[in-house]
């Protein structure tokens, strides 16, 4: 059995400009079983427990993309409105009064789409994104590195629900037409202004992806205690806490400033990304509390934290309502339950004595 146990961690996620840290929730302090407490009781049940890290982090949105502009000089006529989302097909800015629209891919747009050009995967990358938008009706384009017929038939038809008149469509997309990006965008802000010059490697849009998640900084040596995939609650201001799930955690680890004496302002950080469900609350750079559950037990028997007493030369024990004295050793300590672990002479049902 064991006769040791370790501080419950917890990290929160504070208010935004709040210095980063954890903050340690440790094991309540037993009450004496000699004290004068009022108490009721709480009877001895079995179930799972969680011992729970708690991060201080924002909420926001995933990933940062420059829409930088490749088409040639001309004037900014258009562009996104900030807080906007843009999806596949649609546009982003014109200049000159044409548009430059949202395709999904990694291979960024470095040259004009047209038949005769030579294979290359940027050209599989535009095939795809034509054949979701449904301008391959009769799916007569294969999906691979040829620019083909079929290809420029589809380009076509993309011109026409543009208002393109017949004789000016050409089935061939210009440097700067389209622009490949990994999803739907959410516009952030305008990196230039309508009405302005803009030219080739000019960033137009500052944007990032549409997917809601929490940011939060985990100190080095807590890395290995949090893993991709496990399960955390989400809190936010005024509304209901939310499941979410950690995506990823950073390799690289930050170290702040250097203080005034030259040691840095805190220990080394890295950044863990969770993802919420669909339909969070519409907020950006907003405070939130993440609880990151690091240790489950499960089938176990969980007595209320507040009901251990302190046994005289050392341990914990429980007081049943019987007036005898049960000797245990605590296990987990879940603070989001108020229960904690134990193991001793106890059985389902007991009653324990907890200050009223």
């Amino acid at each position: 059995m064991r006769r040791a146990f370790g501080a419950a961690a917890a990290v929160t996620l504070a208010a935004a400009g709040i210095a980063t840290g954890y903050a340690v929730v440790t094991q309540p302090r037993a009450a004496s079983s000699t004290d004068p407490v009022p108490t009721g009781t709480a009877p001895v049940t079995r179930g799972s427990v969680s011992q729970r890290v708690r991060i201080p982090g924002t909420y926001g949105f995933d990933g940062s993309y420059s829409v930088v502009h490749q088409g040639p000089l001309g004037i900014l006529t258009r562009a996104a409105a900030p807080g906007s989302t843009v999806d596949r097909g649609a546009e982003l800015y014109t200049v000159d009064g044409r548009p430059a629209r949202l395709l999904f891919g990694a291979t960024p747009a470095y040259r004009a789409f047209e038949s005769g050009m030579t294979d290359g995967p940027d050209v599989k990358q535009l095939e795809r994104n034509l054949v979701e938008l449904g301008l391959d009706p009769r799916r007569r384009i294969t999906v691979d590195n040829h620019f083909s017929a079929a290809t420029a038939a589809a380009i076509r038809r993309w011109e026409t629900a543009w208002g393109v008149p017949a004789g000016r469509r050409t089935g061939a997309l210009a440097l700067g037409q389209v622009v490949f990006l990994p999803g739907a965008l959410r516009v952030g802000e305008a990196a230039a202004t309508v009405g302005t010059a803009v030219g080739p490697n000019q960033p137009v849009l500052a944007a990032t992806s549409t997917t809601r998640v929490v940011t939060a900084p985990v100190t080095a040596d807590r890395q290995g205690s949090v893993k991709v995939g496990d399960p955390v609650t989400v809190t936010l201001p005024g509304a209901k806490p939310l499941d979410g799930t950690v995506l990823r955690i950073g390799r690289v680890a930050t170290t702040p400033q250097e203080t005034g004496d030259g040691r840095p302002a805190g220990p080394a950080t890295v950044t863990v990304v969770i993802t919420v469900p669909r339909g969070a609350p519409d907020l950006d750079q907003a405070p939130a509390q993440v609880s990151i559950a690091t240790a489950v037990r499960e089938d176990v028997l969980l007595v209320p934290i507040a009901a251990l007493l302190a046994k005289p030369g050392g341990g914990y024990r429980l007081r049943l309502s019987t007036g005898a004295y049960a000797d245990v050793d605590p296990g987990i300590f879940d603070d989001a339950t108020g229960k904690v672990e134990v193991a001793g002479g106890l059985t389902v049902g007991d009653l324990v004595e907890v200050p009223e």
